[in-house]
């Protein structure tokens, strides 16, 4: 059984949990992060210095960043399914799910924060405009993937990619913004509905 570091309302932290009942992992999750233990204690920052959650602890060996524990589980638990052996295959996935970590993720952050997690810090509103704008563009670019591959993120077989980027999608479709209708998208997120663990990591109320 692995452990898991992290509450589970983070998404990051849901990324990893649905990744392993996708696997069939067993875990024990344990609550870290605001609004329970301090990931500034000693105890959190010897096994990430980062001071965030996730952290997957398995056996001897300790990971963090959430994109990075989805792969390892899918290569050291998995039938190559969630990420592919062959190589040009891998890279697709990959390339989806860097993409969510730094060009999905940026594009969101300021309306997000100031929209949802209401932070004093993100309330200009010229910014938070943006923001949504640059968000929509993006979701956009993942309309017209879908589009072209007619299933899944990275081709027609789901991967880890469609994990990452529905709880992305997830978060964008909660979070009060005005949205263009993206119906590939809409068709995508069905899909994904009739996935293990989907309901209870990804569209289960919290953005």
């Amino acid at each position: 059984m692995v452990r898991i570091l992290g509450k589970a309302s983070s998404i990051n932290v849901r990324k990893v949990l649905w990744t392993c009942t996708e696997l069939g992992v067993a875990f024990e999750r344990e609550d870290w992060g605001s609004g329970f233990r301090s990931t500034q204690e000693p105890e959190f920052l010897a096994l990430n210095p980062h001071a965030m959650v996730p952290v997957l602890v398995d056996g001897d060996a300790v990971l963090w960043e959430s994109n990075t524990i989805c792969r390892y589980l899918a290569t050291r638990y998995g039938d190559n399914s969630l990420l592919p052996r062959d190589p040009l295959l891998r890279a697709y996935v990959e390339q989806w799910m860097d993409w969510q970590a730094t060009e999905l993720n940026n594009a969101w952050r300021y309306a997000f924060m100031g929209l949802v997690r209401n932070s004093a810090a993100h309330q200009d509103a010229g910014l938070i405009a943006a923001s949504v704008d640059g968000w929509n563009r993006h979701m956009g670019i993942l309309e017209r993937q879908l589009e072209k591959s007619g299933a899944y993120v990275a081709g027609s077989k789901f991967t880890l990619a469609d994990i990452v980027l529905g709880l992305s999608t997830n978060r964008w479709r909660m979070t009060p913004i005005e949205r263009p209708a993206l119906p590939a998208i809409d068709a995508w997120m069905n899909r994904l509905q009739r996935r293990p663990g989907c309901g209870e990591w990804c569209t289960n109320g919290t953005p």
